[in-house]
Parts: structure tokens; sequence; C-alpha cells
């Protein structure tokens, strides 16, 4: 869904005349200090639709003529698009206060579209204006408000003066990235919960308690909230309960990471344990594929077959579209698979991290 940010023009982007509050001659068309560069950088590097939204008192009237809006109007876009800046929309209401028309801020009615059409994401998109009315305009939509005040505005996510603050803001509004799968089979019922921007808390029961315990090291050393519930057919065998959770696993890691956009994308750990040492890396390409360097002598460790490590990996990395590259050597089993998870879990919290400075999806491509 889209995310909008619904942007005044007088007192946001051009200082406001306190004369009149009309921009109609050279000497009173300027520029809010910083507003350009931050709406430029905001515009490349954040992923939002610009909309203007402003309320033009009689504009076409005696008291407000259009040839003396028009030109200055136009040379703040041409400004603006020097800059890259376009906005996809530009909403102007021409009435009085007094007229109380529903398409003058705070009303909604110029932006209907936004509301019916369900392709915009309106809790998460801002109203930035210089009024309480733009606060009032936020709240009917739905959204949230950044005032520019010298006083703090009451309901508004930020209340500033400074368009560099503005910037800061909006680029640490990243929606957290999470996922539920419920994989359902005749050999398994699997529920997966998992939040990429958590803190290690973790709920894993999958009936093996090796296996919970390998899951907790990923959830604790990633610096992920993961809560997996497993009933599988353990009555039968380990295989169908391990590779079904590795698979319901790796789709709630595609679907948390979305389109991929801000992050390192690539993660590498070296990990030693005693007398091991394990490597892992993980590239998450969109394309599947395990590379497995490792051998284990014991039949099970714990209750968890030591044939189904590497069917774990190689089953996250068919549904999690990912490149995993494991190797590892030493001579104390449990040691070597634990190490092996561990520096699995540091090589994720690398990738999924994601870059204030950088919005951008992590390929030439533009698509993974």
């Amino acid at each position: 869904m889209k995310k909008v940010l619904f942007i005044d023009r007088d007192g946001t982007i051009l200082e406001e005349p306190k004369t009149d509050y009309q921009v109609d001659t050279l000497e009173k068309f300027a520029f809010l200090p910083k507003s350009i560069t931050n709406l430029a950088r905001i515009f490349h590097e954040l992923d939002y639709e610009f909309v203007m939204v402003t309320n033009q008192d009689g504009l076409g009237t005696d008291s407000y003529p259009e040839e003396t809006f028009w030109p200055y109007q136009n040379k703040m876009l041409e400004i603006l698009e020097t800059e890259g800046v376009k906005f996809d929309d530009i909403l102007i209401d021409r009435s009085f206060e007094h007229e109380g028309l529903e398409t003058r801020k705070p009303g909604i009615g110029m932006m209907k579209r936004y509301l019916e059409t369900g392709a915009y994401d309106l809790s998460n998109s801002f109203v930035i204006g210089d009024r309480l009315t733009d606060v009032k305009l936020a709240l009917n939509l739905g959204a949230k408000a950044i005032f520019i005040g010298e006083t703090a505005a009451e309901g508004a996510a930020l209340s500033t003066t400074d368009w560099d603050a503005i910037y800061t803001f909006l680029k640490q509004q990243r929606p957290t990235r999470t996922a539920r799968v419920h994989r359902s089979t005749s050999e398994t019922d699997i529920k997966v919960e998992l939040n990429l921007d958590g803190s290690g808390k973790m709920d894993i029961k999958t009936g093996l308690g090796f296996f919970d315990h390998m899951l907790e090291q990923v959830a604790k050393h990633a610096r992920i909230d993961l809560h997996i519930q497993v009933k599988g057919d353990l009555h039968i065998d380990e295989h169908h309960t391990i590779e079904d959770t590795a698979l319901a696993l790796g789709e709630a890691f595609v679907t948390a990471l979305g389109d991929k956009r801000g992050i390192s994308r690539y993660g590498f750990f070296l990990l030693p344990m005693d007398d091991v040492l394990a490597q892992v890396a993980i590239d998450f390409s969109g394309r599947p594929w395990a590379v497995w360097q490792a051998e284990f002598n014991r039949e099970k460790v714990g209750d968890m077959p030591t044939e189904m490590f590497y069917h774990f990996f190689k089953s996250f990395s068919d549904t999690a579209k990912a490149n995993v590259n494991i190797k590892v050597d030493g001579q104390n089993e449990h040691h070597k698979i634990e190490a092996i998870y561990k520096a699995f879990a540091r090589a994720i919290r690398m990738a999924v991290e994601r870059d204030l400075q950088d919005n951008t999806i992590p390929s030439t491509k533009g698509i993974l």
C-alpha cells in the first residue's frame, strides 16, 4: 500500500506573509529554511507520494485574483522540480473559512479518493503543516501529523520548526517487519510469528527439545522475536516436523522482508565455539541455493537426527529465497551444530539490518 505526505504550502514550504497571508508579490516569495533540501531528500530516499493540500482564501475573487497567485505557485513548483521533487497531486481549496465547505482543511472533501480506493496506507502517512487545522486534518484522515511551530501541538507526532528534524523523523518511520504463517498439512500443523525488529523474545515448542534449543539460538542471536508452535507426526519420525518448520520459517522471512527496501541483504559471520569454527554467509537474493560443508559422525544430537541439519537449512533456503552457505570444522558434534545455528543467526542479523541512510532496494536490478 502507498504512503502519502499531505503537505501544506504557506508556512510549510513557503514563508507565509503575516500581513495578508497571500504570496502574491516577489517580495513575499521565500522558502522556509532548509525546506527545499529536505523535501528533495525525503522525495528521493523515502517511499512517500507527495500531495500538496492548501487553503487559499478566496482565490479567483477580487480579494485574491488568479493572476497574482499562479506565477508564484508555478515558480515554487519549478524550483522544486530542479531538485527532482514532483507532487503526485495538488489540491487547492479556494473557499473562505466562514463558508464551512467540506473541501477546506481540516475537511477531507478533496481527499476522498485516498480514503476510498483502499490503495493507501493512511495510518503510516503524514500531514505536514503549520496550523492546528493540519493536525485535525491528519486525525480526520486517520494519518499522523507533523506540526511546524514554536510550541508543541497536541496530537502531533512531531512538533518542530526545523526541516532537518522532519527529515530525520520520517527517516525513522519504517514499519515494523512482522509475519504470521500458518502451515497445515496432514503431517504437521505449524504456526510461526516473526518480528525482525524485535529484541530476542521467544516461545518455541516443536516437540523436539534439541531443535527448540537451536531455534532459540536463532531468536536470541539474530535479535528477532520468534514464536513457533508445532504439532507434528513425531510418532512416525522427526523428518516432517523439522522440514516443515524450516519451510514455514522461510516463508515468514519472505513476508516480513517485503520488497527488502533498505536492508543490508548480505550477512556473514565466523563464530568460534570451543574446538569448533563455524562459518555462515547468507544473501536474501530472491534465489534459493544452499551450500553445506559439514560432516557429523553421530546419528543424533539430542533428539534431532544429524541428517536433518542440512535439510533444515536447505528447506529454509527454498522458501526464504535465500543463498545460504555453511561450513564448520571441529570435533564436538554438539558444538558444531550449535555454532552453525548461532552463526546463522548473526548472519541473519547483519543481512536484515536496515540502513537509515539508504532506503533503496539493494540490487542494480531494482527488485529482489
